[in-house]
């Protein structure tokens, strides 16, 4: 496989050339569509304005918002002026923007007004109260020594804060030979994007990728869906998680397919936005195809034109998975796999892959990517067929965690393999299987149990929407587990109906001691379940079970 060495703006640029008039991008709630010819140019005059306001190459830029035009363009821009693009989640609150802005050491916030119902304004107040009286990109804050400026992505005034249109206005002080200087100045090594992961343990770190990391990434990605500019691909999840920006925006570019974009994601929209766009591809983590295909009006959509896309985030349902291909239409619909410490994906099925391959795998790992399964406790490579920790290496590995070098070399080892932790096994044809995370393993009485066999299990129930499996201390068998179920609506099902429907068809020490009915799981922002949250949830409600 040969390695593309060509930056974000490079990438932009061969599509306006290949492809100027087709749609780049689509807003259907806004109606605004621009082609790649036009893209590129509201690119370069982005780019020129970020110049224009005093960021240098390698500075932080982050940005916080939902899936807006003025995201999309940022990205972009920043990827042909050498800015690095910072991505704040949009759930965070004060601490958790104050902790990003002070680790990240960004120089620059751009931020939507709010996102559902939380003001971020108000919020970046709290954080920076000298905003109050502060010029317009002069700010001063004793608790962030970097941070000089704010954009808000409207034309709303705000104190100390300029608005989208100032912002645009400095790319008059910028000329063309000064923007060609410094598009030509970067190289594919340089780091582009900082992602934050999820912080379910411990505080979020920054991962640094580069260039080369999400330009080839994005590449793969589109190849294995067999991307081309005649596809329309509609993507609801959001850009401040490596799936919308690398899955989504960078898979499209990379091979000229229009990006049909969804600022929030609403299910009856989405489906609405696949009919009127002719969308031939579809983005989303299980839960939001779940709530798509369990949608009251959902056999009024018209999802024929559906071919591909891709569900990851979390494991997926094989009954789902079968809904997506039969009722939706996506008979090519991909499952990807990977972490934002590798760009993302590692692994993701083909096309032509068999229902089989495509429901119980993640995959085969993408050209240039090395994949091996080792024994956690010895470092040894395992044998086929037998579960271990799934390692990788090759050009799609980060550089590292920004100002954590413990914690690089923590998950990058001497050879330049990045341990994933997760537990992983690999067939005969080189496909891979996830069976969970090294944390999620449940050991009761001595065996090893892995809560996704019992999820897939508990999946095919046909009062069963959604399921999840978590391990819970116990003091005779080291640990019990406890099944989490959102049953479909209007259906009624009990813990013991559920435990007889088990009996007989699975082990009995694989059959759940604790069952709890729920309406919603705890989630991130971006889509996946926090089973951390789940456990210790389970923790509590077995305790009192017991009394």
């Amino acid at each position: 496989m040969v390695i593309l060495q060509k930056t974000v703006g490079q990438v932009v640029k061969e599509q306006a050339t290949r492809n100027p008039d087709t749609e780049a991008y689509v807003y259907p709630e806004h109606g605004i569509r621009k082609t790649y010819k036009e893209f590129d140019e509201e690119t370069d005059r982005l780019a020129k304005a970020f110049i224009g306001i005093g960021i240098e190459k390698g500075e932080h830029v982050a940005i916080w918002s939902d899936n807006k035009r003025e995201w999309l363009l940022s990205q972009f821009a920043t990827g042909k002026m050498g800015g690095v693009l910072v991505t704040v989640n949009t759930s965070y609150q004060s601490s958790e923007l104050e902790y990003l802005l002070e680790q990240s050491d960004a120089t620059t916030l751009i931020l939507g007004e709010e996102f559902k119902g939380a003001n971020y304004i108000d919020i970046l107040n709290t954080v920076c109260p000298e905003l109050a009286t502060a010029d317009k990109g002069d700010i001063v804050s004793e608790k962030l020594p970097h941070f000089k400026r704010v954009i808000v992505m409207s034309g709303n005034n705000y104190p100390g804060i300029y608005t989208w249109d100032e912002f645009e206005a400095f790319a008059e002080n910028v000329s063309e030979s000064e923007y060609e200087e410094r598009f030509r100045s970067m190289d594919p090594d340089d780091v582009i994007n900082i992602q934050y992961t999820s912080g379910t343990t411990g505080f979020p770190k920054g991962v640094m990728l580069t260039h080369l990391n999400i330009v080839n990434n994005g590449k793969l990605i589109g190849d294995t869906m067999n991307l081309t500019e005649t596809d329309r691909l509609c993507i609801p999840v959001p850009f401040f998680h490596c799936f919308g920006c690398v899955l989504g925006t960078m898979a499209a570019v990379t091979h000229s397919t229009t990006m049909v974009i969804a600022e929030q994601f609403e299910p009856k929209r989405v489906l609405q936005m696949v009919q009127n766009e002719k969308c031939t591809g579809l983005h989303g983590v299980p839960t939001m195809f779940i709530a798509e295909l369990n949608h009251p009006d959902f056999a009024s959509f018209d999802t024929s034109t559906l071919r591909t896309g891709i569900m990851a985030g979390s494991p997926c349902p094989i009954e789902v998975m079968k809904k997506v291909i039969n009722d939706m239409g996506a008979s090519e619909i991909t499952i990807a796999y990977g972490q934002t410490e590798s760009s993302p994906v590692i692994t993701q099925t083909r096309a032509d892959d068999d229902i089989e391959k495509r429901v119980s795998t993640v995959g085969k790992p993408h050209a240039g990517v090395e994949v091996k399964i080792i024994d956690p406790a010895t470092g040894e490579k395992v044998d086929t067929g037998v579960p271990g920790e799934l390692c990788t290496r090759g050009y799609h590995v980060m550089k590292g965690y920004y100002k954590n070098e413990e914690a690089t070399k923590d998950a990058i080892d001497l050879e330049g393999w990045l341990h994933t932790g997760d537990i992983a096994i690999e067939d005969e044809d080189g496909y891979i299987a996830i069976t969970g995370r090294i944390k999620d393993m449940v050991i009761r009485g001595g065996e090893n149990i892995y809560p996704r066999e019992i999820e897939e299990f508990l999946y095919q129930h046909p009062s069963v929407q959604d399921v999840q499996v978590v391990g819970v201390p116990d003091p005779k068998y080291g640990e019990e587990l406890m099944a989490w179920v959102i049953l479909k609506e209007g259906e009624q099902l009990n813990a013991e109906e559920l435990k007889a429907y088990c009996t007989g068809k699975i082990s009995r020490h694989k059959i759940p001691r604790y069952i709890e009915f729920t309406k919603e799981y705890p989630m991130t922002a971006s889509g996946k379940i926090q089973k951390f949250k789940l456990r210790e949830l389970s923790v509590e409600h077995s305790r009192k079970t017991e009394v």
